[in-house]
């Protein structure tokens, strides 16, 4: 089983990836191989609605989307980390999720999701939210925890005196490694994945 956690944070090695990190060395305790992907700084296009990925499968901005894309089938489960700006994700997080999941949410039904968020003091809860919303429209079960997956702190040396945040980490963590099992054990006993009707596409009007 493999875990792909995304660092959407521009520091590499900042508060958002001491808090995957945590979930990370959960995750390696039961067996499960995890993957870190760090977007780093430069600018990341938006999604721009050309409607190509439709025809090729793959996006017509051939960066880290397109990479994660190749590799999709081998994720079991996908962890979104970010730093919380003005009560929202990153946007080049944003920009990168927005293309990723446009292209490839077919793909990601029946994975596991969960998502990180990490501030100095507010706006947690709306950007947890948000990131949220990724998974909820995938059909991707989403993983709790002991309470909503955040971290406090300026630095890292702060994160890690965050006891709370990173015992949520842990039991992240844990949750996912436990879900995962109960997953693989259903394969293994013949449980089918859930037969969906074809998806209906409606504007309200018509």
């Amino acid at each position: 089983m493999n875990v792909l956690l995304i660092n959407g944070s521009p520091k590499e090695h900042g508060c958002t990836y001491t808090a995957l990190s945590e979930v990370a060395a959960s995750l390696h305790r039961h067996s499960i191989s995890t993957e870190m992907l760090y977007l780093g700084i430069k600018p990341i296009a938006g999604c721009i609605a050309c409607m190509k990925c439709r025809e090729k499968g793959h996006c017509v901005f051939d960066d880290a989307v397109n990479e994660v894309l190749a590799k999709l089938e081998s994720y079991d489960a996908i962890v979104i980390g970010s730093p919380v700006y003005y009560a929202a994700p990153a946007g080049n997080l944003l920009s990168f999720l927005n293309r990723l999941f446009f292209c490839g949410g077919a793909r990601m039904a029946g994975k596991l999701g969960a998502s990180v968020v990490s501030c100095r003091r507010g706006g947690a809860a709306s950007a947890f939210d948000q990131l949220n919303k990724y998974f909820t429209i995938c059909n991707m079960p989403i993983v709790a925890s002991q309470y909503w997956n955040q971290v406090h702190g300026s630095v890292p040396d702060d994160v890690r005196q965050d006891e709370e945040g990173l015992q949520t980490m842990r039991t992240l963590g844990e949750n996912m490694a436990w879900l995962l099992a109960c997953i693989q054990a259903g394969r293994q006993q013949g449980v089918p994945k859930p037969a969906y009707e074809p998806h209906l596409w409606t504007n309200f009007i018509r």
